[in-house]
């Protein structure tokens, strides 16, 4: 018997495997957190889109710590969050085999971005979706019914879930194709969360109504995609010496003569990436309003901070590379997340109370960084630009 030179814990966790590449591309919330009776009724989820990143400047307010009272930079994620609209309420009733949708009753008008959802190819089809169930709340007798639909729910449901897609139309994305999802409510009754649900149909919910300034929050998305690729990469195994035959990125040895099988737990080449992944305990840094009109003047000062002398808005000079501009209301959380560019991602709140220190910290920013994100970023504003390099050949008037 041989034995190996080296003892090493393995590469990589088998808690993830297997390593395919995700069967939704938006992700799963596949928990919410408990329910608490006493608490008014709220949605326990929101969707949002990854912009891109910037950095912070702020003053750490931690008594007993080293940096306390000095200031740090951090890097911040910026999601744009444009406000979600509910179309329709499901209540779900507690069986020997976990939850079963008892009723789903949808609003009397859908928006087409919502429709499309429902088609492969929306400009070929008939466009008949929901055209017969919007009759229900025309007539006498189909209000009957959805009253009778809504009691019901009321009297024997244990868990109610609402129906809310994201707006494409003032995202302004390519995409025209909403995202849809049910996100449970909390909070109340049941019957205060069907009359919650029933009062919300057709209106907006912003983001402000489901998250706060520094709160903990869970990001559900899928990872940034990166093909197949070999085991140096997808599971961080050693790179053998430099001489070695047919190449060095390689497992030296994928098991002995028997079991004459390959065991699972053996690194291979395969997928990496656009993984579906829950990360947990994201800081809210700051809720950010959209572009607003104000007086007839358009507001774009949504990054400003008490020591900055100019407006400025939280998009960087030129944009978000491969994104754009940030529009509508968006939140700044702490550190990295999951997902490229544009990537639909399911913000959560927290599964538990935070009662740590660090997680109820509140946060004061005394700076961020609007510099563009695609080269040397010299200069916070198109303003300071102006006023650095004086007039320009491209500026001057014919």
């Amino acid at each position: 018997m041989s034995h190996r030179k080296f003892e090493a814990p393995r590469h990589g966790s088998k808690g993830f495997l297997p390593k395919c590449r995700s069967k939704r591309h938006k992700g799963k919330a596949k928990a919410f957190p408990k329910d608490d009776p006493t608490k008014p009724v709220h949605l326990t989820c929101f969707m949002g889109y990854k912009a891109g990143m910037s950095h912070i400047v702020r003053e750490v307010d931690r008594p007993g710590s080293k940096v306390n009272k000095k200031e740090i930079v951090e890097g911040v994620t910026i999601i744009e969050t444009p406000p979600m609209v509910a179309v329709g309420v499901v209540g779900y009733i507690e069986t020997p085999r976990g939850l079963r949708a008892l009723k789903t009753i949808w609003a009397e008008h859908i928006g087409e971005e919502c429709k499309r959802r429902f088609y492969k190819n929306w400009s070929q089809s008939k466009k008949k979706a929901f055209t017969k169930s919007c009759t229900k709340w025309a007539d006498d007798l189909g209000k009957k019914e959805i009253e009778k639909e809504l009691n019901q729910m009321k009297k024997y449901c244990t868990t109610i879930r609402v129906i809310v897609h994201t707006q494409m139309k003032i995202l302004r994305r390519r995409q025209k194709k909403a995202h849809i999802m049910e996100v449970q409510l909390n909070g109340g009754s049941v019957s205060d969360k069907v009359n919650f649900a029933r009062e919300h149909f057709e209106k907006e919910i912003p983001v402000g109504a489901v998250f706060a300034q520094d709160e903990m929050i869970d990001i559900i998305g899928v990872t940034k995609g990166h093909g197949f690729k070999g085991v140096t990469s997808r599971w961080h195994t050693k790179k053998l010496p430099r001489k070695t035959h047919k190449g060095l990125r390689k497992v030296a040895c994928i098991g002995a003569w028997h079991p004459s099988r390959i065991q699972f737990t053996v690194p291979r080449a395969g997928q990496k990436g656009y993984h579906h992944r829950t990360e947990v305990n994201k800081k809210i840094y700051r809720m950010g309003a959209g572009f607003a009109m104000k007086d007839g003047k358009l507001v774009k000062n949504n990054a400003a901070t008490d020591y900055d002398l100019a407006d400025k808005s939280i998009n960087p000079m030129g944009g978000f590379p491969h994104y754009g501009e940030v529009k509508q209301d968006f939140i700044l959380l702490k550190g990295c997340c999951i997902g490229p560019k544009k990537r639909v991602l399911t913000l959560r709140k927290s599964l538990f109370i935070h009662t740590k220190k660090r997680a109820l910290e509140k946060i004061n920013l005394k700076f961020i960084d609007t510099s563009s994100k695609f080269g040397h970023g010299r200069f916070q504003t198109p303003q300071d630009k102006a006023a650095f390099m004086g007039p320009l050949k491209k500026d001057r008037k014919e």
